[in-house]
């Protein structure tokens, strides 16, 4: 490890439900923000410089939307944003995997918005419901938002499509 460098990590850094920022300057590290406020360390990382990708009222939207999805499907929404590394689905699909008992009811949306990629893994009983084509959809929806430059608005409306996709959790009315 370098001068400087941190290395921290956290079993639970895929939390359904979760946005997981790569760097959070305000408290120094990487960090998994839960909707219950949580913070815990995510991942290696370096300090980055001082700007936050999210204010409190976008992270409070995406909380939101976040929720919503998994009410009303019954399957786990998270978001990762940061660094995916050269193997950016690789990386995604260990981050889905991370979820443990959890990870086959699960729907991972992973965004790299420095090498401009965007990954969403489903494990196998969400992938019954969510299809590939909608996950494409869901995608280019996603890159429009973000090449105008509102990535809250694209993580909201992927997270929209994709919970429409998979409809009504099973045991619903």
């Amino acid at each position: 490890m370098e001068a400087g460098e941190n290395r921290q990590t956290d079993e639970d850094r895929t939390t359904p439900g979760a946005v997981v920022l790569a760097e959070d300057v305000e408290h120094g590290h990487g960090v998994v923000r839960t909707l219950s406020g949580r913070l815990s360390v995510a991942r290696e990382y370096r300090p980055v410089a001082p700007t936050l990708p999210f204010s409190p009222a976008q992270l409070a939207r995406i909380d939101e939307a976040l929720t919503l999805s998994s009410r009303s499907t019954g399957l786990d929404f998270s978001v990762y944003l940061g660094d995916l590394g050269a193997d950016s689905r690789a990386t995604a699909e260990s981050l889905h995997a991370a979820g443990g008992g959890r990870a086959p009811e699960s729907v991972l949306l992973a965004v790299s918005p420095g090498q401009r990629r965007v990954e969403i893994v489903t494990g196998k009983e969400s992938s019954r419901r969510v299809s590939d084509r909608g996950c494409n959809l869901a995608v280019m929806s996603m890159i429009a938002s973000f090449k105008e430059g509102d990535l809250t608005g694209g993580l909201v409306s992927g997270l929209r499509m994709l919970s429409d996709q998979a409809g009504r959790r099973q045991d619903a009315p």
